[in-house]
Formats: C-alpha cells, sequence, structure tokens
C-alpha cells in the first residue's frame, strides 16, 4: 500500500514528492538548497542535468511504499518513460532551512 504525499512525515521531502508528481519544475526547484548535490547508485550525478533528464523530460512519478528516519529515506516505486517502472531507494539530507542540500537514489 502506496503513502500519500501529503502524509510523508518531513515536509521538504513530502514538497519533493509533490513537485515531481505534479511535474512541478519551478516547485521543484525551489526546495532544493544553493549548490545542492545528487547521487545515483552510488555515483555523485550533475544534479541539473539528472533531474532534467530522469525527472521532467520523461515524466517521472514516485509512488512511496515506506519512510524512515524520520521522513528522510523512502523505499518507492518509480517510474519514467525511459526506464519504465523500479522499485527505488531515496535518501534525503534537510538543511537548516528546511531546504533539501543532498539527495541519493536508487535501485532497491
Amino acid at each position: 500500500m502506496t503513502i500519500q504525499p501529503a502524509k510523508l512525515s518531513d515536509p521538504a521531502v513530502r514538497a519533493f514528492v509533490t513537485a515531481v508528481n505534479a511535474h512541478d519544475r519551478e516547485g521543484f526547484q525551489a526546495l532544493l538548497a544553493p549548490g545542492a548535490t545528487m547521487a545515483d547508485d552510488g555515483s555523485d550525478r550533475d544534479l541539473d542535468d539528472w533531474v532534467d533528464r530522469e525527472i521532467f523530460s520523461s515524466n517521472g512519478h514516485l509512488d512511496v511504499d515506506n519512510e524512515s528516519n524520520g521522513g528522510r529515506s523512502l523505499l518507492a516505486h518509480y517510474r519514467n518513460d525511459a526506464w519504465g517502472e523500479m522499485r527505488t531507494r531515496w535518501h534525503f539530507t534537510v538543511s537548516d532551512d528546511g531546504r533539501i542540500s543532498r539527495f541519493e537514489t536508487g535501485q532497491a
């Protein structure tokens, strides 16, 4: 059973999932701290390039199955037009101002 985005515990993560699923690029960008970084399957990636390719130009969508670590770690089914659907893990680092300074994702 999936967790509705509005029920996710961490406000920054809740906003991240909501922005991804609404294809809200502007809202998504506003969630990121200056100089935010990310990794995919353990390798650091160019955040802007990855987000464009894996989320916004390929209709990315997250269905969250489970959350832990105060809502900053997720297990989710992620799908996009490029790769189809896969089970993924997500971990978020949220800065003091409530914005996401880093996220890491990969297959679960």
